[in-house]
């Protein structure tokens, strides 16, 4: 997801330029160096939201290329997704022609408990990309961490959304956004979201409560996001790690950041 406020990554280093590209090769080349591993990480955990969801579809906030999706729905792995899109198959293809490819790739592993999955970012071509390729079902260009509020298109689609799912933008969205949505859900909603150490979730988790939706975590048990870029946003990361009081040793002192799995339900009643 592309970020609006400079600061609003702390000292988390950016990728805006591949985020948003008309396909996903430049991303997967920039972040392979890096071992970027959070979706693979998710995968089983958005596989059994969306089994144990009360129905509804699922909506990824900070959906990108439409990644989680791809994992959710695919028989496929994120190293396969590596190799795919940076290997030389693909090199010489326009970004039309990779997403028609795409299209077939992905129909040919389509699991048959795969369900309908909307996107959401600011990333418009990224999400074109994931729309013509199949992976997502209806796609929301949309900033609502501003003050304009979902579209109306979107606030229909908020009525039957059963699950949140999100990987990439803990660092980024604040309570506006899941406020603007919650506003409009209209069945039992699920949040399923790996959010990284150096984020306070609290604020998040609080705003879900006046929703009617209760948070649970295991903050010892963390998943791997991804190498850091260099040891100015390790430094980061282990500070803001320690100021949330956790301990970095074992994790981001080896030199990767961690995340935390959150899942909200609706509480009972």
């Amino acid at each position: 997801m592309q970020v609006s406020d400079p600061g609003a990554s702390g000292g988390k280093a950016r990728f805006d330029d591949v985020y948003d590209e008309p396909d996903p090769r430049a991303y997967f080349r920039r972040l392979a160096p890096l071992e970027y591993e959070i979706p693979q990480r998710a995968q089983a955990a958005f596989r059994r939201a969306a089994a144990e969801r009360d129905g509804g579809v699922v909506l990824d906030l900070c959906c990108s290329y439409g990644i989680n999706a791809a994992l959710l729905n695919h028989d496929l792995t994120l190293a396969e997704l590596y190799a795919r899109y940076t290997g030389p198959d693909v090199r010489e293809l326009n970004g039309a022609e990779l997403a028609e490819r795409d299209k077939a790739f992905y129909a040919a592993r389509r699991r048959p408990d795969a369900v309908p999955v909307l996107g959401l970012d600011v990333a418009g071509h990224a999400l074109r990309y994931a729309r013509e390729a199949g992976l997502l079902d209806d796609v929301f260009e949309e900033n609502l961490e501003g003050d304009e509020p979902p579209s109306p298109r979107l606030r229909a689609a908020m009525a039957d959304v059963g699950l949140i799912t999100l990987t990439g933008g803990g660092s980024y969205l604040t309570r506006r956004t899941f406020a603007a949505l919650l506003t409009w859900a209209r069945r039992p909603l699920r949040v399923s979201a790996f959010v990284l150490r150096t984020v306070d979730y609290a604020p998040i988790a609080a705003c879900l409560a006046d929703y009617g939706l209760r948070t649970v975590a295991d903050p010892s048990v963390t998943y791997p996001q991804r190498l850091f870029t260099d040891e100015r946003e390790q430094r980061f990361a282990v500070e803001a790690v320690r100021a949330l009081g956790a301990d970095p040793t074992g994790r981001e002192t080896e030199g990767r950041f961690h995340t935390v799995l959150y899942e909200s339900f609706p509480e009972p009643g």
